[in-house]
């Protein structure tokens, strides 16, 4: 079983060697050079949604591949801006909207927007830190979200923000041992819970950091041996075998099949 905790120190160790390695990976190279070259010439929000390998690579970057074909949606957001506290942007729960609208701030700096380190190099320091946890969570999810709160905790302020997002609400539930199923309760109650047990602005201390992704990492490790332990005992109890002994020949696999689709 891989240990979280072993590949989240091995990664995190040597962050910057670690991100230098996905970055000169070939995929992520040839559209980290593409994005650079050419985001200057954007002008207007339609340019840029207009140029879906530059759009799709900044939405990605942001965490917000999953709302790449909602462009009338970015649009508003990126028409808006962050200036006004009633702007889009600003309403929403989910922050990396307003970070997006942030860094392509066209509101405020018009054809000038994509000038600006943060759309700039901001953007793919961002879009190649997204491809590690992704490469991560591909050989353990555990190790993904692991990478992930570390890299949103100094942002968390308040509980709502944690619950806005569900990524950190799972590393919160976890390492606390909370059953997700109250994420259907009231969210208020749910906030309430968070700021009960958790002091969040610890949160702004890399040292406590550390120690409660540490902790979420045991909780993890544990949850999935237990899953993997309850599998096998499922398997064992199916073939007949024996305690120390898991064998399934190919006659048992047919059997099994014709079990399950026959029923």
């Amino acid at each position: 079983m891989l240990s979280t905790i072993a590949d989240y120190t091995r990664l995190t160790k040597d962050m910057g060697k670690s991100l230098t390695q996905v970055a000169t990976e070939p995929d992520v190279s040839r559209e980290t050079d593409y994005f650079l070259s050419h985001i200057g010439n954007v002008k207007t929000v339609d340019d840029f949604l207009k140029d879906y390998r530059l759009y799709s690579y900044a939405m990605k970057a942001y965490g917000l591949s999953d709302m790449t074909y909602a462009k009338a949606f970015m649009r508003k957001v990126l028409t808006e801006g962050v200036s006004d506290k009633d702007a889009f942007a600003n309403k929403l729960s989910d922050t990396r909207y307003r970070q997006f609208a942030t860094a392509f701030n066209f509101a405020a700096l018009g054809d000038q927007a994509t000038q600006a380190t943060a759309a700039t190099t901001g953007t793919a320091t961002q879009y190649v830190t997204q491809t590690m946890e992704e490469k991560a969570g591909d050989q353990n999810e555990g190790l993904r979200l692991a990478l992930y709160f570390t890299r949103k905790a100094s942002t968390i302020t308040t509980a709502y923000q944690v619950l806005a997002d569900k990524a950190l609400t799972q590393v919160v539930q976890t390492a606390m041992g909370w059953s997700s199923t109250i994420s259907s309760s009231d969210i208020d109650a749910q906030a309430k819970m968070i700021t009960d047990k958790i002091d969040l602005t610890d949160f702004q201390d890399p040292a406590k950091v550390t120690k409660f992704v540490q902790r979420f990492a045991a909780m993890w490790d544990a949850a999935q041996a237990q899953s993997d332990t309850s599998t096998n005992s499922a398997l064992v109890l199916i073939a007949g075998a024996s305690s120390t002994s898991v064998s399934l020949d190919t006659d048992m696999l047919t059997t099994l099949q014709n079990i399950r689709f026959n029923r």
